[in-house]
């Protein structure tokens, strides 16, 4: 294996392979600025038969310029792969972003996602798969500087860790989320390219790479099945802005721009949210049980008829006797179709026998007469006594505040306890002023879909999926029914009230019960030292749940300090200082509670910091991070202040453990914890330093007692 780096002011003769492999890198970039330019100069005057079919040319072919885009910095391909003989006879691939050809139609680079690139993922010495030779690049700024080989078909070659593999792994980050492209693991490669008529559930523990996995999995379904999800569409669900702000350019970067975004609250923003709940309440209201009520409720609104109906039509008079009618809407009733449809359904099921009757007199009545009987005023006033509108915001907000229709409703489904839990104390008067949470809003989507058939898309990812309610969860499969998902999160992240215990309860929520659940143990971004301490805390909020695996070994990543109480602030600022002397992002993690009075300190001590969401720049790495908003994000590294607030911050101590466990994995460098009352005993204490020593001092200690026992003691 071979490592060879370029050095600036020595260049590297022609016949050197870093430099063939350079100039093939600017041939290749030269080759995607041709074909941006072919785009770029069509003409569509004379091929558009309409303003329309130009609009709709127009769109696409700015969508497919901005695809083409080279960006600044990002390698246009990392990897590349000499086949030997039964497949690929003697061909050489370099694997990339996206796909790239000469002038003559041949390939310079091609798509990671396609087919010939998979062994770059999953070849191995025990399964080569006919390759040769892999081969990986390293970039600094954009530009080549080295490469390494693995020669599979060596016998003699020893397995060995890819330095630059582990180098890309290990690369600070400044701003968004970045793509996984080039380092993307055998296990995770299987999930990507799992087919997209089968959902998939991920459990993975932090830093095992989720996240990534499932947006990489949305862009080589693309690649694979485009035309079916260009109709049907596709969308990621995050927890919340600041998260999907964080992730939002993964998929640009992959040259893939028609995904769209959205927050469970963004997909049922059917009312305004402007009230909250307490937790006892918001777990009723999310609990799947509401949907029954709602079903019930709904349905309450069919009445039977009690009299007969006559239609008049010129001289003639058609009568449908009143328990005809009720026949027909006894059966759609037993159909259990959607409200909606049902009731578009009657007055064509009346205006049917109607036509019956006018053939047995000797007429002969088409398809126009039947829709016309259908909309008689008569039948019309019939349909509207039987099968009255519903407005499913104000079908909720009877619920919520009418106490006699709820115990009709819920009866034998809710508790009476349970019921005063679910009542106003004010009701609203209006849809427009009552006062609405956020699990209001999932109930009004519930019932809205009891109406009307909501939108199915082709493809769903729903990411942090553990903290979703019952109902929740039946809002994002409503929008999959007809399509599939893959679902992403880990268990002993659930930091809500209503969080599941239970992947199998979850997807059947969902309803996608038979999806396939893969587990994520390998952890490749927060190092062991962190992750292993963060894991003293499973047994006590998620037991049985196997423990992350890092295979990042990063001595010294992990330091405790302890400070007095009136010091807190100034230890976390200096703590901060410290982080911000190493390359990367860091995070400032602490209790919601603590966020104003660490801002102050920030400020006082002269460092600006950004919120969660905005976009860090080498000028401005440092984000302070309210507790409640840090799971999916990551720092290179991260300053945690006083656990014991994160734990006490939450309603139960379990959720709270699960609190602290997020803030304590979002390293990816190096993790210090800075506190002044004891942390949790579920820690076990340990690796403390007091406030007051040296950083240097406090490493040394570290370092020296590593090889013992892997944490310092106190």
């Amino acid at each position: 294996m071979s490592v060879p780096v370029s050095v600036p002011d020595q260049p590297l003769s022609d016949d050197d392979p870093l430099a063939r492999e350079r100039a093939h890198l600017a041939d290749s970039r030269a080759a995607l600025r041709a074909m941006r330019e072919d785009v770029q100069a069509l003409d569509i005057k004379d091929v558009t038969a309409n303003w329309v079919n130009a609009v709709v040319l127009e769109r696409q072919i700015e969508d497919r310029i901005k695809a083409l885009a080279d960006l600044a910095g990002t390698p246009l391909f990392f990897g590349r792969l000499d086949y030997l003989h039964t497949t690929q006879e003697g061909q050489r691939f370099y694997i990339g972003r996206r796909h790239v050809h000469d002038a003559g139609g041949d390939p310079m680079v091609i798509d990671w996602r396609a087919p010939v690139s998979q062994p770059f993922y999953r070849a191995s010495r025990k399964d080569p798969q006919d390759v040769g030779l892999r081969r990986r690049f390293g970039y600094t700024g954009g530009e080549l500087t080295a490469y390494e080989d693995e020669h599979l078909s060596d016998p003699e070659e020893l397995e060995r860790t890819s330095r630059l593999l582990q180098a890309e792994i290990e690369r600070p980050r400044v701003g968004p989320m970045r793509d996984i492209v080039a380092t993307i693991q055998p296990e995770q490669d299987e999930i990507v390219r799992s087919d997209l008529s089968g959902s998939v559930c991920v459990q993975g523990g932090p830093g095992t790479g989720k996240t990534a996995v499932g947006l990489h999995r949305v862009a080589y379904l693309l690649y694979a099945h485009r035309e079916r999800l260009a109709r049907t569409g596709t969308l990621v669900i995050g927890p919340n802005r600041s998260f999907l702000h964080y992730i939002e350019q993964v998929l640009p970067a992959l040259g893939e721009l028609e995904v769209k975004q959205a927050t469970v609250d963004d997909l049922v923003a059917h009312v305004e949210v402007r009230g909250t709940d307490a937790a006892a309440t918001a777990v009723v209201k999310g609990d799947a049980r509401m949907a029954e009520v709602l079903r019930r409720a709904v349905r309450s609104h069919v009445k039977l008829p009690q009299e007969s109906l006559m239609v008049v039509r010129g001289s003639r008079r058609w009568r449908v006797p009143a328990y005809e009618i009720e026949e027909m809407v006894r059966e759609l009733l037993d159909r259990d179709i959607r409200y909606g449809a049902a009731r578009e359904a009657l007055p064509q099921r009346i205006a049917h026998a109607v036509l019956v009757r006018m053939e047995q007199a000797g007429e002969a009545p088409d398809d126009r007469v039947q829709n016309a009987v259908a909309r008689n005023a008569a039948v019309k006033a019939v349909v509207k006594e039987c099968w009255p509108p519903v407005d499913p915001a104000k079908l909720v907000l009877r619920l919520l505040s009418d106490a006699e229709f709820l115990a009709e409703h819920a009866e034998g489904v809710l508790t009476e306890d349970e019921r005063k839990l679910l009542l106003w104390e004010k009701p609203g008067r209006s849809v427009r002023t009552a006062k609405w949470s956020a699990a209001d809003a999932v109930l009004v989507d519930e019932a809205m879909d009891l109406v009307e058939r909501t939108h199915s898309l082709g493809h769903v990812v729903l990411d942090e999926a553990q903290d979703l309610s019952p109902m929740q969860y039946r809002a994002v499969g409503r929008r999959c029914t007809t399509g599939s998902a893959t679902v992403l999160g880990d268990l002993a992240q659930g930091t809500t009230p209503w969080a599941t215990e239970s992947w199998t309860q979850a997807l059947g929520h969902l309803g996608k019960p038979d999806a396939v659940v893969e587990e994520l143990t390998a952890g490749f971004r927060v190092p062991r030292e962190v992750i292993a301490y963060a894991s003293r805390l499973l047994p006590h909020m998620s037991p049985g749940l196997a423990p992350v695996e890092s295979v990042r070994e990063n001595p010294g990543s992990l330091e405790v300090r302890h400070s007095r109480a009136e010091d807190l602030d100034a230890a976390v600022v200096a703590a901060c200082v410290e982080a911000l002397g190493h390359e990367g992002s860091i995070g400032l993690i602490a209790a919601d509670a603590r966020i104003a009075p660490l801002a102050e300190a920030l400020a006082a001590a002269g460092l600006p910091h950004l919120s969660p969401g905005e976009e860090t720049t080498a000028e401005s790495r440092l984000t302070l991070v309210p507790a409640s908003l840090a799971k999916g994000l990551e720092y290179d590294y991260v300053v945690l202040d006083e656990p014991a607030a994160v734990v006490d911050g939450e309603p139960d101590e379990r959720t709270g453990l699960r609190r602290l466990y997020v803030a304590l994995t979002r390293a990816v460098s190096g993790l210090t914890v800075v506190h002044s009352a004891p942390v949790p005993e579920q820690l076990g204490g340990g690796v403390t330093v007091p406030w007051g020593k040296s950083a240097r001092a406090s490493v040394r200690v570290r370092r020296a007692t590593d090889a013992r026992t892997g944490f310092f003691s106190r």
